[in-house]
């Protein structure tokens, strides 16, 4: 079945009824969606002054009172136990599951942070006539773990994790121009070309998500993540956190075009 043209709302549901499992790549065309990270309130703090020092790997779209499963601002019926397709348990810093929903884990403690997400801004891409490979070939975005460090906030710090998509040498200046306009989801590019200047020595083995193919002709480009705050957790090793599956977002109800500058 396509679901590209369905309802935010609609998406959700069949995200709770288990009726969609996969990543969200494509879904809703011109809707926003976004990654997560939830926490006890003990490490809430650190966390929001993390995502403050790091705007462009870590947009907060909002952020949820103590122990609210509810989305007033991007989604006003979601539920942010079960509205993802998948989720990780990390506890000391381990992954530890993963999971379709979290209503059995969840904790009156709990403050749940939804960031943007590089998928937001692939409806501008496709709109500007910039291929978009992992679309193309039904695949998860390649995401890569860098050398970039983040700027620490209490126990969180680490390095930035980026998402890779080929970009004829051509279009890469209407990519960056496209993105950079939507600085709530990444905005435009952290780096274009040679992979080793930012630590990652082989596109094939993304640390997240699927490699794809490179055509002749076409140069790697690097948006930030919000697989990043996923880097900050094993790193901190918090006693417990849970965030998205790499590529399983939550679709919003937020235009992307409402984002934009």
């Amino acid at each position: 079945m396509n679901y590209e043209n369905l309802t935010p709302s609609q998406a959700r549901h069949l995200i709770r009824e288990g009726v969609i499992t996969t990543q969200t790549s494509g879904l809703c065309h011109g809707y926003a969606q976004a990654n997560l990270c939830i926490l006890p309130k003990e490490y809430a703090y650190d966390f929001l002054l993390f995502t403050q020092r790091n705007p462009k790997p870590c947009p907060v779209l909002e952020v949820t009172d103590v122990g609210s499963r509810s989305l007033p601002q991007i989604a006003p019926d979601a539920d942010v136990a079960r509205d993802f397709p998948k989720y990780r348990v990390w506890r000391n810093g381990v992954l530890t599951e993963e999971v379709t929903d979290i209503e059995s884990l969840w904790q009156d403690d709990f403050v749940s942070f939804l960031i943007g997400c590089s998928f937001s801004f692939e409806g501008e891409l496709l709109d500007a006539d910039v291929p978009v490979r992992h679309i193309e070939e039904g695949k998860n975005v390649p995401m890569y773990l860098t050398n970039i460090p983040c700027r620490s906030a209490g126990i969180f710090h680490g390095n930035t994790v980026v998402s890779m998509r080929p970009i004829p040498a051509s279009k890469i200046a209407r990519a960056v121009t496209a993105t950079a306009a939507v600085p709530r989801v990444h905005g435009a590019p952290i780096h274009i070309g040679d992979p080793e200047q930012i630590g990652i020595h082989d596109l094939a083995k993304p640390d997240f998500g699927d490699a794809v193919t490179i055509h002749p002709g076409e140069l790697p480009v690097f948006w930030c993540c919000g697989v990043t705050p996923q880097a900050a957790v094993m790193a901190a090793k918090p006693s417990l956190a849970i965030t998205h599956a790499p590529g399983h977002m939550l679709i919003t109800d937020i235009k992307n075009s409402s984002l934009k500058e």
